[in-house]
Parts: structure tokens; C-alpha cells; sequence
């Protein structure tokens, strides 16, 4: 017998719901993803905007509005992830040589990132850092915090290894960022790229970053002076289920 429908909540959506978790009784054993959005929008009218523009994550993957989701599922429902800026758990431990993609706590050391790439059969390596700025927009930051669904997040960051292997044959990437309290001038994310030859290396790694606001779900809330604000993506309307071109990506 079912246990029922419970979903998760990340970052904003969960401070606005007032809960990580919810568990609505509905009666169906299974849904659409659109129709799990379309009844908690019914519940939630103050927040119907934000639920619009959110994702159903079914067991760690991304689905499609017409996917079918079953209440033995594991559901997430993802609010827009930390983007780029437009005009407008556990201490960080020894990592597995083989774990290139990874979400952890405490610093990074771009160092050991960079180690994970190293091959003598590619001459060009590099690897590129993302710190906290103290000011944007004449705003004062004084710390970020973020925030991530760990297992998909990983498996999201592998995937963008995987696209940039065979885009650029030969390539190869390794991608760490950190969760949790970020202090000004810290380091956030480390992504090293290792290839035969520097173009491919520069193109991988201005790709895997963009990839990485596009479609790994990790939150960043931005703690100002004079108050907070969860920073979603803001390149355009978000679809990761999409690629960098625009078009949509297999469901």
C-alpha cells in the first residue's frame, strides 16, 4: 500500500510554504507533473506565480509537464536555480579520485579540482573560480548561503561532464561547489577543464558554468545589510530541460 504524496521543498518555495515537506492528500495514486503544479497552485494562491514557474523533479531527474508521476516517487518541487546577474552538512572531507562532480561543505581548493583533470595527454588546463562579491548594484552583500537537492545537483553537474566530453572529444572536466555560508571574497565554485588544446579548454569551461545556472538545482540567497533575497535564475525564462541554443532537451 502507498504511503502517500509527500514533496520536497527547496530554497525560497520552502520559506514561502513555511515547510520543507508536503504532504497533500490526494486521492489519485498518480498525476501529471503540470497537474501536481496546477492543485498546489489551487492551495497556495499567494504563490501561484512561483509554483508556475517551478519544475517537478521525478526521483532525481527532471520531468516534462505531461510526465506521469506516481505518489511512490520521489518528488522535489525545484524553484528557479541560482542564475547569473543581469542589468535590473558534513566538513569538507578527501574526495574519491573518481569524483569529479561534487556538492560539499566547508572551502574548495581549486588545487585539488584542478589535480582531477590532469592527464599527459592534454596540454592545456585550466580552471576558472567563482567567489562571493561584496557589492551589486550599489548593494552591500555580506555573506551568501546556498542551497542544494544533493543527489540531483551531483548527478546534474556529471551530466555537463558529460555533454562537454562529447562536445569537445578528448575533454575533460571536473566541477565543485560549495553549499552552505559563503563569506565575501570565498570561493563558491571551482570548475577545471584539461583538454589537447586551449580552445577547447576556454569553450568547455565558459560552457560548463552556463550549463551549471541553467540546470543543476542549486539555490543562493543573497543576505544584504538591510535584509535577504533568494536569487533565482535570471538569464530568461528557465527550462532545464533546454540546452544553451534554446532547444528543448529529450524529457
Amino acid at each position: 500500500m502507498s504511503a502517500g504524496w509527500t514533496i520536497q521543498l527547496f530554497a525560497g518555495l520552502a520559506e514561502r510554504l513555511g515547510q520543507r515537506r508536503i504532504r497533500p492528500q490526494w486521492p489519485e495514486n498518480e498525476l501529471t507533473a503540470g497537474q501536481i503544479k496546477r492543485r498546489l497552485a489551487e492551495q497556495h494562491p499567494e504563490h501561484a506565480e512561483l509554483l508556475a514557474i517551478c519544475f517537478v523533479a521525478r526521483n532525481q531527474e527532471y520531468a516534462p509537464e505531461s510526465a506521469l508521476i506516481g505518489d511512490d516517487d520521489e518528488i522535489a518541487l525545484l524553484p528557479p536555480v541560482s542564475g547569473g546577474m543581469t542589468d535590473e552538512n558534513h566538513p569538507n572531507s578527501a574526495l574519491s579520485e573518481d569524483k569529479r562532480y561534487e556538492i560539499i561543505e566547508g572551502p574548495i581548493d581549486p588545487g585539488r579540482t584542478l589535480s582531477r583533470v590532469s592527464h599527459p595527454d592534454r596540454g592545456a588546463s585550466l580552471v576558472f573560480v567563482g567567489t562571493t562579491r561584496e557589492w551589486t548594484f550599489g548593494k552591500r552583500t555580506v555573506t551568501l548561503e546556498y542551497e542544494a537537492y544533493k543527489p540531483m545537483a551531483e548527478a546534474a553537474l556529471a551530466s555537463i561532464g558529460e555533454e562537454i566530453a562529447a562536445r569537445w572529444p578528448g575533454t575533460l572536466s571536473a566541477i565543485s561547489h560549495r553549499i552552505g555560508m559563503v563569506g565575501i571574497g570565498e570561493i563558491s565554485v571551482a570548475i577545471a577543464v584539461s583538454s589537447a588544446h586551449r580552445e577547447g579548454a576556454y569553450e568547455a569551461s565558459r560552457y560548463a558554468i552556463e550549463r551549471l545556472k541553467q540546470k543543476v538545482p542549486i539555490w543562493k540567497k543573497e543576505i544584504y545589510e538591510d535584509g535577504t533575497e533568494w536569487k533565482g535564475h535570471q538569464l530568461g525564462p528557465w527550462n532545464p530541460l533546454g540546452s544553451l541554443d534554446g532547444t528543448e532537451g529529450q524529457p
